[in-house]
Order: C-alpha cells, then sequence, then structure tokens
C-alpha cells in the first residue's frame, strides 16, 4: 500500500499521478462481465464500458486465454526487424470484414496515434504523388480526436484545447452534424445535412482546393457532443465534395466503431468508405492497449510505390499481445454474433431511456445508434437553454450515478466549450434485458437526486 497507506486516495496519499488527483475514487479489484468491482467488494454496473472501450466486459475467458496463450509464446518483437502471426491474421480479419477496399491496416496502440498515423499518411500520399502543397486540414467544431498535439488540433473540443492552443496547428474547423440545436425548423434533416456538408465545400474553396489534404470527422459523434449521429445523406454529401476536390476523407470511429452501433463499422450505414480510417477503443475492448490505421490499396501503393515506407513508427505498433487480445476479441464478436445483440438491446435501452425521460422537464434530447446513446439534459425543455454551467451538472451526476452502482460517461460543454451537458451510454455488447433496467433505475435515481440537491441549494 506504500508509506501513505492508501492506493485510491486523494491528493497526497499516493505516488500516482491519477488523471483526477483531487477526487477519491474507488479502487477497481475485479470484473465479472459487464461489472467492476472494487476493492470493498461493491459491484458497479458499467454502462459506458469505461469510455465505450469494454464491448466484451470484464474478464472474458476466451480474451485473457489468448493474451496468456501468447504471452507463454512471446511477448514483444520490434516491427522493425519482425512480423508476427497474429498481427497478419488480425490484419487479415479486418480486411475481410471492412467494405469497400479498406484493406491495410497500420497497428498502433491507441485511438489518438491511429488519428497522427492517419494526418501524416495523408501529408506523405499527397507529397508522394506530386502534390506537396496539400498539406491543410479541415475538421469539425465540437469533435474529438485525441491528446496528443496533432490530434487535439485537429479536434474542436474548445475546453480541451483551450490552454494548448498556442502549441496547435492550425486547422479548420466547420460545424458539426448536431441537428437537435443547429437544425433549423424550416429544413428537414435531409436539407439540414446537406446545407451543413455544403459548408465544407465552401471551406476547402476559401483556402485553395490544392491546399486542403484531407476532412476529418467522427462518423458518429462521441463524448464531446454526446453519441449525435449524422442525419441522413450527409456524409455522402461530404465523400462527393472530398471526391470533387481531390481530398482524403479521414473518418474518426475511435469509439464509436467495432460494433459499437449494430453494424461493425458505423460508416456502413452512411452509404460510404473513408480513404483512412482510425480505429482504437473496441478493437482491443481494453483487455491491452491496441489502435490501428486501415487505408485503401490507392493510398498504400501511392506511398509503398514512391517512398517504400511508411515515414512513421512508435515501439509498440503490432505489440504481439496486445493483437492477440484484439483478434480473440473480434472473434468472440462474431462467434456469438454480438452485433445481433447489440441492435437487439441498442432497441430496447433507447425505448427504456424513452419511456423513464422521454417526458423529463430536464431532458431535451435522447439520441444515439446501438449501444451507443446519450441523452443531453436541458433547464428548458421548450427552449433548450441549457443548464447552469456552475451547477457542474456532469461531474457530479457521474460521482452520483457511481455512488449508486453505475458507471455513465457524463460531460460538459458541448454547445461552447462550458455550456451544455450530456450523459453518454455505452455498456458491453454483452448485456441482457435485466441490465438494461437497472441502468434506467440506476441513471434516473442519480438524476433525480442531482436534480434535487440542485433545486434546493
Amino acid at each position: 500500500m506504500g508509506k501513505f497507506g492508501n492506493p485510491g486516495g486523494a491528493e497526497g496519499s499516493t505516488h500516482v499521478f491519477h488523471r483526477y488527483p483531487r477526487v477519491k475514487l474507488p479502487t477497481a479489484a475485479g470484473g465479472d462481465g459487464p461489472y467492476l468491482i472494487d476493492t470493498n467488494g461493491k459491484r458497479y454496473l458499467d454502462a459506458s464500458s469505461g469510455a465505450a472501450v469494454c464491448s466484451l466486459g470484464h474478464c472474458h475467458p476466451r480474451v485473457t486465454a489468448a493474451i496468456k496463450n501468447q504471452l507463454d509464446q512471446l511477448a514483444f518483437a520490434h516491427t522493425s526487424f519482425f512480423t508476427s502471426s497474429v498481427a497478419e491474421e488480425l490484419a487479415d480479419h479486418l480486411a475481410a470484414i471492412a467494405p469497400g477496399d479498406l484493406e491495410k491496416t497500420y497497428f498502433l496502440t491507441g485511438g489518438s496515434e491511429a488519428i497522427e498515423a492517419s494526418l501524416k499518411l495523408a501529408r506523405q500520399y499527397f507529397f508522394d504523388i506530386g502534390q506537396p502543397k496539400r498539406s491543410k486540414i479541415i475538421s469539425r467544431k465540437q469533435s474529438y480526436h485525441g491528446n496528443t498535439l496533432g490530434a487535439l488540433a485537429t479536434g474542436g473540443n474548445l475546453w480541451r484545447r483551450a490552454n494548448f492552443a498556442p502549441m496547435l496547428i492550425d486547422v479548420t474547423h466547420v460545424d458539426a452534424c448536431y441537428a437537435y440545436r443547429q437544425r433549423r425548423v424550416d429544413e428537414s434533416n435531409e436539407d439540414y445535412g446537406q446545407r451543413l456538408a455544403n459548408e465544407l465545400e465552401t471551406a476547402i474553396l476559401d483556402l485553395g482546393p490544392e491546399t486542403v489534404m484531407c476532412f476529418v470527422a467522427e462518423t458518429i459523434s462521441g463524448a464531446t457532443l454526446g453519441a449525435v449521429p449524422p442525419v441522413k445523406g450527409y456524409f455522402q454529401r461530404v465523400r462527393e465534395i472530398c471526391d470533387k476536390y481531390g481530398v482524403l476523407l479521414i473518418l474518426d470511429e475511435v469509439m464509436c466503431g467495432m460494433g459499437r452501433t449494430g453494424q461493425m463499422f458505423a460508416f456502413e450505414e452512411e452509404g460510404i468508405q473513408p480513404d483512412i480510417l482510425a480505429l482504437a477503443k473496441g478493437l482491443g475492448a481494453g483487455y491491452q492497449p491496441i489502435g490501428a490505421m486501415m487505408t485503401t490499396a490507392k493510398v498504400f501503393d501511392a506511398v509503398v510505390g514512391s517512398s517504400g515506407f511508411f515515414q512513421h513508427g512508435h515501439t509498440y505498433s503490432g505489440h504481439v499481445a496486445a493483437c492477440a487480445g484484439a483478434l480473440a476479441v473480434q472473434k468472440v464478436i462474431r462467434d456469438d454474433d454480438l452485433l445481433a445483440n447489440v441492435r437487439i438491446r441498442g432497441t430496447q435501452l433507447m425505448s427504456s431511456l424513452i419511456e423513464r425521460f422521454g417526458n423529463h422537464p430536464n431532458v431535451g434530447d435522447i439520441r444515439g445508434r446501438g449501444l451507443f446513446q446519450a441523452l443531453e439534459f436541458v433547464a428548458d425543455r421548450a427552449t433548450k437553454k441549457p443548464l447552469d454551467p456552475n451547477h457542474r451538472f456532469a461531474a457530479r451526476l457521474k460521482m452520483m450515478a457511481l455512488d449508486e452502482g453505475l458507471m455513465c460517461y457524463p460531460m460538459s460543454g458541448m454547445i461552447d466549450g462550458r455550456a451544455g451537458d450530456h450523459v453518454m451510454l455505452a455498456p458491453p455488447f454483452i448485456i441482457n434485458e435485466q441490465h438494461i433496467e437497472e441502468i434506467t433505475d440506476k441513471l434516473h435515481l442519480a438524476v433525480t437526486r442531482l436534480l434535487s440537491e440542485i433545486a434546493h441549494a
């Protein structure tokens, strides 16, 4: 326990530099399917899969056995010297299930690395095909693409960017697809999507098409906006615009991909495919750190045919134990037909949330797809006025839900970096109907308690 005697303690009582040093957190000791268990034996239903990571829940025997078996054979081989059978098989699997011609996979250790690699590949692609002026990036406001500097610059999360703005490269941001707050009353969802996508074309023309390298977007917005799906036709128009001006489309499915929405890839429902795809979280389901960048034969062949290699790399890229774990995760999803369960439980979860919160005076929107859903909280349903940021609603809801034995993912600042609160739910693919009832019941208890505290403050 160390000389301070409290491994899960607050500021000053631990040698770990915790993410939130002033918050005393419970200490995780074990896992049981969709539950985590702390050192006091308390069980927490993991209704957010951590950060939409643990798609198989905790301690899945097939996955842990695969990792143990790999470690018995080989723990590490640097990818500048060797490939490995598990990396090859995992890449073969991804190529087989990916739509279109996404067939080459570069393995990394997380989502931020996957985005950084995607940006660098896009740049090298244009350099290698003789268009070196193309270096400019367009992304979306209130997006999130990671915490490393390139990924942070690409993202539009105002709060996360603020302190580091002087260090960030210049990126152009267009509006996110956020129909609840941005669609005009006189336009349909389809009309809104076309108007929004056309902002991308305007940005490309303003920058100069010959200078624009890529457009980066989350297929379904993650924790910054809270599981906002695109309106119909939006991404088809985006794809048309990118093709028209020779711009690469990079989709970020670090959070929403690998089965989370009920399809293996979230973009499948949009009727398009990206040129480069960033994956992580659900790829390895938390059993080992792993991310991936997938790309087309066109991009791969241009780079390899010119330079002979991709000028990028990390020490733990293609880590054999991580690839073994991810391969086992993907086989479980396939063999147990878990995508069907995601679709069934996703429909049940949405129905349960609507039944419990659909007429709630402080819930303005319930949205999402598959097991990737969110509730947006408001002070007034009619005007969509957000809650007072001084209430610290999201941070307090997280701790109140934890007290009820529920892990969820609340977030503040979706409107302007400060105002706007939601809670995101992304439970493991293995949940059943009773788990959905438990999620809804405990979330309702936490929300009711918090709103009561605010009203009586």
